[in-house]
């Protein structure tokens, strides 16, 4: 599934509009950047937990050449599925 496809399902199922759910879905999109930028967490108890987590520099190894080369670290974006949707994945 797709953004486009995702809007169109929220458009059906909450009976509005696509424009209203394409703007509730950048709503949300830009809400979830700004909260995980600023370093919190975005919790949806049933859905899961978005956060953001330090990856640490490491050394890894150029694949074509063998040669070893060093990774710097970074902050990554973390998803943990909540129980209620883990359990309707199941």
């Amino acid at each position: 599934m797709n953004k486009s496809d995702l809007i169109d399902k929220m458009a059906g199922e909450a009976k509005i509009t696509k424009t209203q759910a394409a703007s509730a879905l950048n709503a949300f999109i830009e809400g979830t950047t700004a909260a995980l930028k600023d370093g919190d967490k975005v919790i949806l108890v049933g859905f899961g937990t978005f956060s953001v987590n330090q990856r640490a520099a490491r050394m890894g190894r150029n694949p074509q050449t063998g040669k070893e080369i060093k990774i710097a670290a970074k902050k990554v974006v973390k998803f943990k599925a909540g129980s209620e949707l883990a359990t309707k994945v199941k």
